[in-house]
């Protein structure tokens, strides 16, 4: 194997449990040799579709709910209609300029903790101007349709790699699906002797 794997990580900003992850996850790139492939996902896809979130909600919620007290971070969720994909879009421009982490952190906390709706551009730029992003070049990226399409086609590639939900980091042939899987994949990096030294 090389000295640098490539992790790809599937992500759609509206699912409770890419919240949990996003505690987490960038520690990987701290801690191993890996160079993180950021598939952001929009809408629906990578989770439940409606008609079976309406009945995962409550109990996912309860989950997550207890998921947060452990973790010792403030879970309270966004409004349900929340459309988790300018967002996403938003997350590319974030990643081009370097700023993905920031970005990743403030949106979910916004969204997470403070119970806003990131589906709208009035939550979102002053997130993306907070951590550096220039007001301009963003809005211009929530209405690109390049980045609607890298979205769309993002949830293509998951698909065929064989991913189910979010969040999933896959390398080589192997996915981790999860927030509860990162302790998995972090064993898989070490017996890949992936760890920074």
């Amino acid at each position: 194997m090389s000295d640098k794997a490539e992790l790809k990580v599937f992500f759609n900003f509206r699912s409770p449990y890419c919240y949990l992850a996003s505690k987490t996850m960038f520690s990987l790139i701290d801690d191993f040799n890996v160079e993180l492939l950021w598939r952001p996902l929009g809408a629906w896809d990578g989770r439940s579709p409606p008609e079976r979130a309406k009945t995962k909600m409550p109990l996912a919620r309860q989950d997550v709910a207890r998921w947060a007290r452990r973790m010792g971070i403030p879970c309270n969720p966004p409004p349900p209609t929340t459309d988790p994909t300018p967002a996403g879009m938003g997350s590319l421009l974030a990643e081009r300029k370097g700023l993905l982490r920031e970005y990743v952190s403030e949106v979910m906390r916004s969204e997470w903790a403070g119970s806003n709706d990131i589906g709208q551009q009035d939550i979102l730029i002053p997130i993306a101007e907070k951590i550096g992003l220039d007001k301009t070049e963003f809005e211009l990226t929530l209405n690109d349709s390049a980045s609607q399409k890298q979205l769309d086609d993002n949830w293509k590639e998951a698909q065929e790699l064989g991913v189910i939900g979010v969040p999933s980091f896959v390398i080589d042939d192997q996915i981790f699906w999860g927030n509860d899987r990162i302790d998995f994949l972090e064993e898989y990096l070490m017996e890949q002797r992936l760890l920074r030294i």
